[in-house]
């Protein structure tokens, strides 16, 4: 039963209600007779998003947004980055379907103090083992990359992302096999360097990228209205191409950069990148493990390098208030409600995770003054989740940077962030 909301959808519902649909009788006066339900134009409602919806429901256009402000504090370090506060998303989202089988999506960004196209995108479903997807979108490769950027249990995503791309233009094939207990999605990119996103969403030379990554869940059941999917799962991505543009830095949870190319160093070949991982969901208990390899190589004053940086990561939580743990929505049993007794979800977090700079780099003389080889993250936190729609993230990292002879201190970062998504 479609639920209607707000005073801008029940405008909308009224005016649903008095438009006349096509071929609608008319009485001897002129005027419309009133519509059965079935010719009603449209739908309006939310359900995890607002949506306008036709009759047949062919025709959809969901309304979104993830609106995240952050506290960045630096303590125990000297010297100390600014702490702040800032507008870390700001993202409305426009997507749905056109004539049952076109999906769309269309999401700036504000946030940062900037305005960025995130996402841009036409899906055509040929069957739901079959779908092409064209436009801007997120790289299908890393494992925690591609959770939802309001599901992420930290408030930032581990060191293992500096190592796999962000968003870029290209064509891919995607869909579900087997009962949903494979997923797949393979395509052509453009190419970006670790840890970017396309900017101009033009490619500045002809080499592209062949990404793809494949989803096993051996055990899954399918979901229901009460239970999300549990047990273990599989993941492995991976990309090749060429490359001849600028080369990535990396950059700690608290968003310092610790590692850097010196000027005049460029990718001049071929490019690869391998990231398995494996994840479990069982009741209140998730977790996940991911490795990343990315093998580039780099040129400067006429020699030719490969390097090869890699980095893993550990991530757990658990639901002490009894919810069912999901890469997706979390959802109290009771939400917030204080007259009723009632505080919604509480979740703990733990992350242990390693980057680690090839040391050809180095020795080649392509590493940056000042840069670290290596960095390991530390990471404690606690989530409250007063309904689906809001969060706030409280967590704690240290970032330390071992064998280090430059005396580079540790990085102490307190985060906050409130988040409104749906």
């Amino acid at each position: 039963m479609i639920r209607r909301t707000g005073p801008v959808l029940a405008l909308l519902t009224v005016f649903a209600a008095l438009r006349p649909a096509p071929g609608r009788a008319q009485t001897s006066a002129g005027s419309a007779a009133e519509p059965s339900a079935a010719q009603t134009p449209f739908h309006v409602g939310f359900h995890d998003d607002f949506f306008i919806e036709s009759a047949d429901g062919n025709t959809r256009l969901n309304i979104g947004m993830v609106a995240q402000t952050d506290g960045r504090f630096f303590v125990n370090q000297e010297p100390a980055p600014t702490s702040t506060f800032l507008i870390r998303k700001a993202r409305p989202t426009f997507s749905g379907r056109i004539m049952k089988c076109f999906d769309f999506k269309v999401m700036p960004d504000f946030g940062n103090g900037t305005s960025v196209l995130q996402d841009a995108y036409l899906e055509i479903h040929f069957s739901p083992a079959f779908r092409v997807r064209s436009g801007k979108d997120k790289v299908p490769l890393g494992y925690e990359w591609m959770i939802g950027d309001s599901y992420v249990l930290f408030p930032e995503r581990s060191l293992v992302t500096d190592l796999v791309p962000d968003r870029d233009v290209g064509v891919e094939v995607l869909g579900d096999l087997a009962g949903n207990r494979i997923s797949y999605q393979g395509g052509v990119f453009n190419g970006i360097p670790d840890g970017t996103s396309s900017t101009t969403d033009v490619d500045t030379n002809g080499a592209k990228d062949l990404v793809g990554r494949i989803i096993v869940t051996p055990f899954r059941s399918g979901p229901t209205a009460t239970r999300p999917v549990e047990g273990l799962g599989f993941h492995v991505g991976g990309s090749v191409g060429r490359e001849s543009a600028s080369l990535p830095t990396f950059k700690t949870p608290g968003q310092q950069t610790f590692f850097s190319y010196v000027s005049g160093a460029t990718a001049d070949g071929t490019r690869t990148r391998i990231t398995p991982a494996a994840f479990y969901y069982y009741q209140a208990f998730g977790a996940y493990a991911e490795y990343v390899r990315s093998a580039q190589t780099i040129a400067r004053s006429g020699t030719d390098a490969d390097i090869s940086n890699h980095g893993w990561e550990v991530t757990s939580s658990y639901l002490l208030t009894g919810e069912a743990a999901t890469p997706g929505i979390v959802r109290p049993k009771g939400n917030f409600a204080p007259e009723a007794g009632q505080w919604g979800a509480f979740q703990l977090l733990a992350r242990y995770a390693v980057l680690k700079v090839d040391q050809e780099a180095f020795a080649a003389g392509l590493a940056a003054a000042g840069s670290a080889e290596e960095a390991r993250s530390l990471g404690v936190g606690v989530n409250w989740y007063p309904n689906p729609y809001i969060k706030v993230y409280g967590a704690f990292e240290r970032t330390a940077f071992p064998g280090d002879t430059r005396g580079r201190p540790a990085e102490h970062v307190i985060f906050f962030r409130t988040q409104l998504a749906f």
